[in-house]
């Protein structure tokens, strides 16, 4: 993988939505930076100090089950224990404890990932908001038309039932 530019397609489908965060498994940043996921995960354990909470957290073993569910993999082979799994900020803290050229570019490609989809949440969320709009005013427009058809019926319905008119001014004798 060394000197290989990373799609952007196969970056992306290496970042998951658990636990309301866009996060990345430990294995699959390895793999990205060309090491072995025990070297990165002996780093992190080196510099404990820089991964607080919200930069790094294991998976419990439901969420890994159920991560696991969604690939297939098979019970008897791979990983057994729930993996690390990295924020945005902690993949951009693990350049600092993996200084390889690799992991630098691999990290600065992974930065206008997260960039790039946070700005598409955000287009979607300005989409959503413009949407929402649109249909509050349809629907008063929806409630203006259903007025305005029912004085036309209204109307219609005074027009078909016409009334005895009384004549007033000159009435000619009735004999």
């Amino acid at each position: 993988m060394e000197n290989t530019l990373i799609t952007d397609e196969t970056l992306m489908s290496k970042i998951y939505f658990i636990r309301d965060q866009k996060v990345m498994i430990d294995e699959d940043l390895a793999e990205l930076y060309g090491v072995p996921t025990k070297r990165l995960n002996e780093q992190v354990a080196r510099n404990v100090d820089r991964f607080p909470a919200d930069f790094m957290f294991k998976l419990t073993d439901d969420e890994f089950a159920n991560l696991r569910s969604q690939f297939a993999t098979s019970s008897w082979g791979g990983r057994r224990n729930p993996p690390n799994v990295f924020t945005e900020h902690g993949v951009l803290m693990l350049s600092s404890v993996l200084n390889s050229k690799q992991a630098i570019k691999v990290n600065i490609q992974v930065m206008r990932i997260f960039t790039r989809i946070r700005q598409m949440l955000l287009d979607n969320t300005e989409l959503r908001l413009e949407i929402e709009l649109i249909k509050k005013r349809l629907d008063n427009q929806d409630k203006n038309m259903e007025i305005v058809f029912r004085y036309l019926d209204e109307l219609i319905d005074k027009n078909k039932r016409p009334q005895a008119r009384r004549r007033i001014g000159y009435k000619p004798d009735q004999d």
